[in-house]
């Protein structure tokens, strides 16, 4: 029986040399993009390129699982700030009354985010309350990635699930973002178009909390303002929830009690709509519906890298 046959030295290099190179423009491409007029195109597909070229270079090993993970995120933050590199063009485009129509509908003819805060307003120690919950909200910058942290690190065997499911949400979330850009309800508050104040909280604590720095802070984390519409703040905290719960009761209610409660901490505190918060479970339930019809695609991009992977490390 004959040996497979290696592929040649030549070969390898160049396979290497040409995924290392992609990985590199993965990073330059996005950071370079305003500077050097790239359109949005080619900067999304460098981006997107890049974890393909990752699993190319390196066979598969939980390491590689999880450097695959953060390019993707890379790739995540990078594209969903491009509508917003163009600002007065996606204002064109922004979507601001129907989130509104509907959401009085739920709160039976006022916006459930100000029903919540004249609720709460007079409660005692509202502003501990405010800060509470502002840092429910802040926590999120982290809360998905230590959810798979905990996963890979006491159930490695469903990281790539978990990982697979949360990235399918980021980036089905970003497809909207292009497709409809939608305003939050702070925006559309001050832009007059609510008919009744909804405060941005989280701005009046940053302030407070933070003080000088705020500015600063706010503006590296700001992205796209107009990226409302699904909530990924709800949607990923969700689908980490759903992914803890799969491990075990105690992680499982870790994860919800910090889901539910973000849920309501953004509809409070002015972040979203109730109907954002709705299309970001849809986007859930769409994510895990949807990996049985997407698996023949997926497993066809699969055997494509693996060919390539082999290939490149010989």
């Amino acid at each position: 029986m004959r040996s497979p046959t290696r592929p040649s030295p030549a070969l390898r290099v160049a396979l290497r040399a040409g995924a290392a190179g992609v990985v590199g423009a993965a990073f330059a491409v996005p950071l370079l993009r305003k500077r050097a007029r790239i359109p949005a195109p080619v900067t999304i597909a460098a981006c997107a390129a890049g974890p393909l070229a990752v699993a190319v270079l390196r066979p598969r090993t939980g390491r590689r699982d999880v450097v695959l993970f953060a390019m993707q995120m890379w790739a995540f933050i990078m594209v969903h700030e491009l509508p917003y590199d163009r600002p007065e063009r996606l204002r064109a485009r922004l979507r601001s009354r129907y989130p509104i129509v509907v959401d009085r509908g739920i709160g039976l003819g006022r916006l459930p985010n100000v029903r919540l805060q004249r609720a709460l307003a007079g409660m005692p120690r509202v502003a501990l309350l405010n800060k509470a919950l502002t840092w429910v909200h802040w926590l999120w910058f982290l809360e998905p990635y230590c959810a798979l942290l905990y996963i890979l690190i006491r159930h490695p065997r469903q990281f790539p699930r978990a990982a697979r499911r949360l990235a399918a949400v980021f980036d089905a979330g970003c497809v909207v973002y292009f497709a409809v850009p939608t305003a939050p309800p702070w925006w559309a508050s001050e832009q007059g178009l609510t008919d009744e104040k909804v405060r941005r909280i989280m701005v009046e604590v940053g302030e407070d909390f933070w003080g000088s720095a705020w500015p600063k802070m706010y503006s590296a984390l700001g992205g796209n303002p107009w990226a409302a519409m699904p909530s990924l703040h709800f949607a990923t905290s969700v689908i980490a929830a759903d992914a803890l719960a799969d491990t075990g009761r105690v992680a499982g209610a870790v994860g919800w009690a910090y889901a539910l409660t973000l849920g309501f901490a953004l509809v409070y505190l002015g972040e979203h709509y109730v109907t954002d918060l709705a299309a970001g479970a849809a986007l859930v339930v769409a994510a895990r519906e949807g990996e049985e019809l997407a698996e023949p695609l997926v497993l066809g991009v699969n055997r494509g890298l693996q060919r390539l992977e082999r290939l490149a490390n010989g």
